[in-house]
């Protein structure tokens, strides 16, 4: 191989990431995350081609990249289509399969799309399901995943069922960082800088002194210090 070639490699290597990483912001978050059958055709299909774009040298590299270009444009549409149409997104993405009914396991559904029982407990078990005699109804959706519906005496009980109400919990607010006070946060929760600046004095401290300053969601005031007093703090090297 002669420079050139070398030098074509690199530069087109850098086309096809480059046109990948376009096409995956265009066709949106779904195709890298978890798949359905289509998005997998879609990804699969997307990296062989730009991978032709990186190496098949001897084609001509504005046929790959129009190849690539008319794929996108396909699985735009189909997306698209998938939105408008309830039959064109149950043709490209397919309905959910019922697997377990009124807690009966049905078999027929499984072996049509090649499913086992070994598989469908293991999905039970990353979901801390045990015993399929837990499960009223359980199906599984497009992208693979099960998901299931306990039986009403297997539900887990909440604060709402024993009628236990706790107030809403604020967010912790920032209030000195690196020994600056962060005014934007003080002013948009209320909090004023005489009070900081009590609170401070209280504890023999000044602004310039504190690593950290935080009022936290019970509204207590945290602060880390420069000066941790420790004798042999661990992350002294």
């Amino acid at each position: 191989m002669s420079l050139n070639t070398y030098i074509d490699v690199v530069i087109r290597t850098i086309v096809a990431f480059i046109a990948l990483y376009v096409a995956a912001r265009i066709l949106g978050k779904h195709t890298v995350s978890r798949m359905t059958i289509f998005d997998f055709i879609a990804v699969v299909t997307l990296g062989s081609v730009t991978a032709n774009l990186s190496f098949a040298l001897e084609i001509k590299a504005r046929y790959i990249f129009l190849g690539l270009v008319v794929f996108v444009v396909l699985i735009y549409l189909s997306a698209y289509l998938s939105l408008k149409s309830k039959r064109a997104r149950k043709f490209v993405a397919g309905d959910p399969t019922v697997v377990i009914e009124n807690g009966k396991i049905l078999e027929h559904n499984m072996k049509k799309m090649r499913y086992t029982l070994d598989y469908l407990n293991q999905q039970l078990r990353q979901k801390d399901i045990f015993s399929v005699d837990e499960v009223d109804y359980a199906l599984v959706e497009n992208n693979g995943m099960l998901s299931v519906k306990k039986k009403e005496q297997h539900l887990t009980v909440t604060r709402k069922d024993l009628s236990m109400y706790k107030p809403e919990v604020k967010l912790p607010i920032e209030l000195i960082m690196d020994g600056d006070i962060l005014q934007n946060n003080l002013k948009e929760n209320n909090i004023s800088r005489e009070w900081l600046q009590t609170e401070l004095i209280k504890r023999n401290l000044s602004a310039e002194k504190v690593v950290y300053a935080l009022l936290t969601s019970s509204n207590k005031l945290y602060i880390d210090t420069h000066d941790d007093q420790l004798k042999s703090p661990l992350d002294v090297e």
